[in-house]
C-alpha cells in the first residue's frame, strides 16, 4: 500500500503505522545521499514554516532550519519573548492565525497538549520538536543511525535505555520500538520504575501484540544482556535543575561506563545519546556542580568519545530525518 503523509501532523510515533515510519526512514536515507551528492530537489520551494520554541535547543532548531532551507522553504522563529501565545492569546487563537500564514508549525516546549492543540486548530501539519511527554523526531534520527551502524533489521535489534526510565526519551523509545517490532529494555532504579505511567505502558503493550515487539523495564543489569544499543540521557531534564543532587544520588549507579558496555556481551554494541551530554566537566553547569562535589555526568568521557559511540552521526541524522518529515508532510 502506498504511503501518503501529506498534510499529516507528527505528534508522536504512536500516531503512525510501521509502514509510515519505514517510509520516513527510507526517505531520510535518500535525502541524506542527495545532500552529500550536491543534489537539491527544492521540494519545499515557496513553503513557509514557523518554529515555536519554549525550550532552548541546538540540534532541533538547526536541524529544522537547515532542512527547510535545503529544500527551499522559508523559516520564522518564535521564542517565548517574541510571541503572545499563551499570554495574551490562547493556543487555539494562535494556531488559527498561524495556520493562515504558514504551511507547517514546529513546536518544542513543555506540555504535549499544546502541540496537540496546535494541530487541532491550525489546519496545517504540526511537528513535535520535543515535549515533556515525547520526542519523536529524535527517535527517527536514532533509528536511521541504527540502520547505518547495525548489520541487522530493526525488528532484530535490542535497545537498552539507561537511567531515568520515566523521562520523555524513554517513553519515546517505547513508542518507536513497539511500532517497529523491536526489543526495548529500560534499566533504572525501582523508585522511578514505580512512577511509570501505567496507561502508557498498557497502550504500548497493545501495540507490541500487533508487531511482535518486546518491552521490559527492570532494575537489574542482566536486562541489558545482548543489547545492540546502550542509550543514555541527562539525569535532570529542562526545568528540573533543582533536583540535580537528588537525581545524581539516585542515578549514579546507572552511569554508562566501559564495564557496562562490556556487560552486554556484544562487542559491536553502540552507544547513543540524544545530546547534550554531561561526559566531562567542560561545561559551565557540570563544572559548577563538580565544585560542589556533585558529578552530574551520566556517561564517562571514555565511552562518549570511544569506538562504540555514534553520537555525532546520530546528531547529524536529526537534520536528515527532519528533512524527510518536512518533505513527506508538505512536499
Amino acid at each position: 500500500m502506498a504511503v501518503n503523509l501529506k498534510g499529516k501532523s507528527f505528534l508522536t510515533l504512536m500516531d503512525l503505522t510501521p509502514a509510515e515510519i519505514r517510509y520516513l526512514l527510507d526517505l531520510a536515507r535518500d535525502l541524506k545521499s542527495k545532500k552529500r551528492a550536491g543534489i537539491k530537489d527544492k521540494a519545499l520551494d515557496g513553503k513557509n514554516i514557523v518554529l515555536i520554541f519554549e525550550k532552548t535547543s541546538t540540534r532541533t532548531r538547526c536541524a529544522f532550519e537547515v532542512a527547510a532551507h535545503d529544500e527551499g522553504a522559508h523559516v520564522t522563529f518564535l521564542d517565548p519573548g517574541s510571541s503572545q501565545m499563551g499570554k495574551k492569546e490562547s493556543i487555539e487563537d494562535t494556531a488559527k492565525v498561524l495556520g493562515r500564514f504558514f504551511d507547517g508549525i514546529e513546536y518544542r516546549g513543555f506540555d504535549q497538549r499544546i502541540v496537540e492543540d496546535l494541530a487541532k486548530y491550525s489546519g496545517i501539519p504540526v511537528w513535535n520538536g520535543l515535549t515533556d511527554a515525547d520526542h519523536p523526531t529524535q527517535i527517527l534520527a536514532d533509528m536511521l543511525t541504527m540502520e547505518e551502524h547495525i548489520a541487522k533489521p530493526l525488528d532484530k535489534c535490542k535497545v537498552a535505555f539507561i537511567g531515568d526510565v520515566r523521562n520523555n526519551m524513554s517513553y519515546a523509545w517505547m513508542y518507536g520500538c513497539a511500532k517497529m517490532g523491536m526489543h526495548f529494555v529500560a534499566y533504572g532504579p525501582q523508585t522511578l520504575i514505580n512512577n511509570l505511567d501505567s496507561e502508557i505502558i498498557r497502550k504500548v503493550k497493545a501495540v507490541c501484540e500487533e508487531t511482535g515487539a518486546t518491552i521490559e523495564v527492570k532494575d537489574d543489569i542482566e536486562v541489558i544482556k545482548n543489547a545492540d544499543v546502550i542509550y543514555s540521557d541527562i539525569w535532570a531534564s529542562m526545568g528540573e535543575e533543582a533536583m540535580i543532587p537528588e537525581r545524581v544520588k539516585l542515578l549514579t549507579p546507572y552511569k554508562v561506563t566501559t564495564d557496562m558496555l562490556e556487560s552486554t556481551g556484544n562487542k559491536d554494541v553502540i552507544f547513543m545519546h540524544c545530546l547534550p551530554s554531561f561526559h566531562n566537566f567542560n561545561t559551565r553547569l557540570a563544572a559548577e556542580w563538580h565544585e560542589k562535589g556533585v558529578d552530574i555526568c551520566e556517561v564517562t568521557d571514555e565511552v562518549f568519545r570511544g569506538k562504540h559511540s555514534v553520537v555525532f552521526d546520530e546528531a547529524e541524522n536529526r537534520m536528515h530525518s527532519i528533512k524527510a518529515l518536512l518533505v513527506a508532510t508538505m512536499g
